[in-house]
């Protein structure tokens, strides 16, 4: 499984990060396949945000950003994961 640093100053660049991330993998092109999200939260406290990239044939891709070990797991369309990324700085959640 492959680990890295990364800067990711606001929600946004989560967003895109975590999109180009998936479609990369799985050699998708960009901007063509919906990924949706979803606030998780723990005793009423937001703790991540889950992503899914709806892509052909019913391949669903993920990713979560856990806002505890401020970061991100990203997982194949069979479950496994195959990267993580370690944010240096943590997005607001204030503008999902």
């Amino acid at each position: 499984m492959h680990q890295e640093r990364l800067k990711i100053q606001n929600l946004r660049q989560l967003r895109q990060f975590v999109a180009h991330t998936l479609c990369q993998q799985n050699n998708f092109e960009e901007g063509v396949f919906q990924v949706t999200e979803k606030v998780l939260k723990k005793c009423g406290r937001v703790c991540g945000i889950f992503f899914c990239l709806h892509g052909p044939r019913s391949v669903k891709l993920t990713a979560v950003w856990e806002t505890e070990s401020n970061s991100i797991l990203f997982y194949g369309s069979s479950g496994e994961r195959f990267k993580k990324t370690v944010l240096s700085g943590a997005p607001q959640l204030s503008s999902t």
